[in-house]
């Protein structure tokens, strides 16, 4: 400061031109400014360049620049006036004695959707303190049922891979026989504080401590089972009751089987995906039962006792004469249990006819005598002559035409 210059007016440094920092020109859009932005940001953060002052200074130097080009009343000053039009200290008398403390984390998580808590520096909200109860993840298995077994309910036993607390140093991560200590880095708090003087002020940002990675706690000794982390996968064995009326497709959840919390938090969930073998006669719809019946000519024309099979065995039904093809008969409370509940669907049973195709003289000549002796003749478009008092289709339209009249 000079002799004849106002008490509380400074020299501004000499700054980079911020449309320079940022690497686009006066005439930028706003998008263009925020993409320059956050290559800058990428590229020069501390997380990613750990002990590189340069890189640190060019992050800084990119944020201070996008505060100010990414307002338009900013920018509309910075334009106009340089440095100078922006600069809270210049020409207000306050110097550089306040400390603006606000978190960058802030305006980096917005772009970038937090990466605090994943590896990059514990900035902003979304941080999660690695101290805390964590609950485990969920693990997922799949297993293959038959369509009776889905039907009726059955028990499995599911093998598979899951995260446990080592034995070794029961979770500690440290040798048996050791515990974990305090970092010296950060005291225990798993977090760092850090200050930077700038023309807006202090900075102070709160960043995961690097030499302990946030958890406060240090390992000497590592366990040589799990290697220092706590945990292990090991092969597990869950029985599992499938219910039921379970459906192809559908998940079971069995709560606190999945891999184990981390600091003492709730196991995960295991998730079963149910596949259903299909079933040579059966198909289900819903709750309901489909399956169709092959019956001979004779049988569809006398009627029969039928024993249907069902999927609770077979069950007794009497077919009426002059049964048609493609007839579908319901047997109530034959389908599937609905889950947790005690109703269950039906079953439907459609008649299929079974018309041969290969026959004798002797049995071609008993059809043509049946034929002949039938009293309604089932084609109306064959040659011949047509059953006394049944009209045929071309007497049937005659008689609307005739009634139109």
């Amino acid at each position: 400061m000079t002799a004849n210059m106002p008490k509380g007016v400074f020299i501004l440094a000499d700054k980079r031109d911020y449309y320079e920092v940022l690497g686009v020109g006066r005439e930028a859009s706003a998008d263009e400014i925020k993409k320059a932005y956050r290559q800058q940001a990428k590229k020069y953060h501390p997380d990613l360049n750990p002990g590189d002052k340069g890189a640190e200074k060019k992050f800084k130097e990119a944020n201070e620049a996008y505060e100010v080009l990414s307002d338009g009343d900013k920018k509309t000053k910075y334009d106009q006036y340089g440095h100078a039009g922006v600069d809270p200290n210049f020409g207000s008398g306050v110097g550089y004695g306040g400390a603006y403390d606000f978190d960058l984390g802030d305006i980096f998580n917005s772009f970038f959707g937090g990466f605090g808590g994943g590896g990059f520096g514990g900035f902003g909200g979304g941080r999660v303190d690695p101290k805390a109860p964590q609950r485990g993840t969920n693990t997922n298995s799949t297993i293959t049922i038959s369509f009776e077994e889905a039907a009726t309910g059955c028990k499995r036993t599911v093998e598979m891979q899951r995260i446990e607390r080592c034995e070794e140093c029961n979770g500690t991560g440290a040798k048996k026989g050791t515990s974990p200590e305090a970092c010296r880095d950060c005291n225990g708090s798993g977090h760092v504080s850090v200050q930077q003087r700038t023309p807006f002020g202090v900075i102070s940002t709160s960043k995961e401590c690097p030499k302990c990675g946030g958890k406060g706690t240090v390992i000497k000794n590592p366990c040589e089972k799990c290697r220092g982390i706590g945990m292990v996968r090991k092969a597990a064995k869950v029985d599992v009751n499938i219910p039921a009326g379970i459906d192809d497709g559908q998940v079971i959840s069995i709560r606190s089987e999945g891999n184990y919390g981390v600091n003492g938090g709730p196991q995960g969930d295991l998730r079963v995906a149910v596949n259903v073998r299909p079933h040579p006669l059966f198909e289900r719809d819903g709750y309901d039962v489909w399956c169709d019946i092959t019956i001979t000519f004779a049988q569809a024309v006398l009627g029969c006792e039928l024993f249907v099979p069902t999927l609770d065995g077979r069950v007794k039904y009497d077919l009426p004469a002059g049964t048609q093809p493609g007839t579908v008969f319901r047997l109530k409370e034959r389908g599937i249990p609905h889950i947790n509940g005690r109703s269950k669907g039906d079953q439907f049973v459609k008649i299929v006819v079974d018309v041969p195709t290969k026959l004798t003289d002797h049995q071609k000549e008993l059809l043509e005598q049946f034929e002949d002796e039938l009293i309604e003749k089932p084609s109306k478009f064959t040659e011949g002559p047509i059953a006394p008092n049944k009209k045929n289709i071309f007497d049937k339209i005659k008689d609307n035409i005739k009634g139109d009249k």
